[in-house]
């Protein structure tokens, strides 16, 4: 997976009546950490003498320069004061995600004069931002080299990552209908296109499984060179010959190739019978595969595609995502719950694992195909975007793996820091039992990226992030 930021329009902003000087200084401070820190910019450079906002009549000019760069996000760092309409006026035009920061105040000359009142500064242009109704992200008053400032910058990126995607539109593509059974997956097509800008991209099952077979015959010596590799890298059950196991390879390469010509995010699936009938195997192993680059939810799960989607967008399209289920407590421990699933991306798998193609762990089918893996361990974020009755809110949360008993499928035990309270927060709803994980800590961002996508509530699980 390619790594992703937004791109930040660097908006330094100062005013006459203090030191210039210090003002250009700070500026050039938070170039040089915004490079350490790996974060893509365009400045005001070339555009604004000292490449700083002094005066409202500087607003035109920045904006149509960040706008022509295509800025994802804004920074607005005060470095001496603040021109707070200034600010306001650029934010308002610009319409993106907005960070609002200046460095900590240094003490008064010898004479008690201060070159710089960049906290006061910060109070009135949130005033003036607030007035005008765009939201935006603070980082408290601190020193450039402290932790919350570099913390904060890494939040608000994430953030803009993920509201961004809300912005440009998002495209599923849904292969098959919804299950019958399935009432919980149950979604307003329409309402998420209004509110949401998520668009769904129906691909008939039929043409899927026609196009699937036809890649197979078309690539079959290709195919069956990588079910010799896969026969001898994972522990294989149940296939007496390789023909099923090349159609998978066929309905893998159709997934890939629909979501490159469609310019899909993600994927949702209904994963049997018709399919599993046809390939002559169940396919979670192609979901597990094609999940490595597209977000992906099995069971027709629209809205569990979405939560993937905006984890991966937290951690910049490093890490692929898991549409879980939690399904079961831990036999020993009060906050120990099982995440647990048909398909995590092989990548998941702990290292001392083996991935095992076996038969379905509780039907009593004579197919096989069924993926078996305990996933690796670590911290880890999951998140649900969910909704009923024109609310939609988004539950996000962080834990960590702990031992837990053998058991099937894609599977890792986890520990928070209340379950009860988590318990009681998902099923209250609006959200169902899937719920998209990926590894590492990307509350914050989740609950922030809020701000900036209209209609949707963070509820936190944890006590506190």
């Amino acid at each position: 997976m390619e790594l992703e930021k937004p791109l930040l329009g660097l908006c330094p902003i100062g005013k006459f009546v203090f030191s210039n000087e210090d003002a250009i200084k700070h500026k050039c401070l938070i170039q040089k950490k915004l490079r350490e820190l790996d974060i893509p910019f365009v400045d005001l450079e070339g555009v604004l003498e000292d490449g700083l906002v002094k005066d409202q009549q500087h607003v035109n000019k920045a904006v149509n320069h960040f706008l022509s760069a295509r800025i994802d996000c804004l920074f607005v760092p005060h470095c001496n004061f603040g021109t707070e309409g200034a600010v306001g006026m650029i934010a308002k035009k610009i319409n993106v995600p907005t960070l609002l920061w200046g460095p900590r105040d240094e003490s008064p000359l010898p004479n008690g004069t201060r070159l710089r009142d960049s906290l006061c500064g910060l109070f009135a242009s949130s005033k003036v931002l607030r007035k005008l109704n765009v939201p935006f992200t603070y980082i408290e008053n601190c020193h450039i080299d402290e932790t919350a400032f570099a913390e904060g910058v890494d939040t608000f990126i994430r953030a803009a990552n993920i509201s961004k995607i809300f912005r440009n539109g998002i495209r599923i593509g849904q292969v098959g209908q919804r299950i019958n059974f399935f009432w919980s997956t149950i979604i307003n097509e329409s309402e998420l296109l209004d509110k949401f800008n998520i668009e769904i991209v129906p691909i008939d099952m039929v043409d899927f499984i026609k196009a699937s077979k036809e890649r197979a015959v078309k690539s079959r010596a290709e195919y069956q060179e990588e079910v010799k590799e896969l026969r001898r890298r994972y522990e294989v059950e149940g296939f007496d010959d390789d023909e099923p196991l090349i159609n998978l390879r066929g309905a893998r390469d159709e997934f890939l190739a629909i979501g490159r010509e469609r310019e899909l995010d993600g994927f949702a699936f209904q994963p049997f019978m018709s399919f599993i009938n046809e390939m002559g195997a169940y396919g979670n192993m192609v979901a597990s595969e094609v999940s490595e680059e597209y977000a992906f939810a099995n069971e027709t799960d629209i809205l569990g595609a979405v939560s993937c989607i905006m984890l991966q967008k937290a951690n910049f399209n490093t890490n692929p995502t898991f549409l879980a289920e939690f399904t079961v407590r831990h036999p020993d421990k009060t906050n120990g719950v099982l995440l647990w699933h048909g398909s995590a991306p092989f990548s998941m798998c702990h290292h001392e694992e083996k991935i095992k193609l076996g038969y379905h762990w509780i039907l009593s089918s004579q197919l096989s195909g069924m993926v078996h893996l305990r996933l690796k361990d670590g911290p880890f974020t999951v998140a649900r975007f969910d909704g009923e009755q024109g609310e939609y809110k988004l539950a996000v949360g962080e834990g960590k793996s702990i031992d837990g008993p053998k058991t099937l499928n894609s599977y890792l035990w986890v520990e928070v820091d209340n379950w009860a309270r988590w318990e009681r927060i998902l099923i209250e709803g609006p959200y169902m039992h899937h719920i998209a994980m990926s590894y590492g800590n990307f509350s914050k961002a989740l609950v922030e990226a809020c701000k900036y996508i209209p209609c949707l509530e963070p509820v936190v699980l944890n006590d506190r992030i």
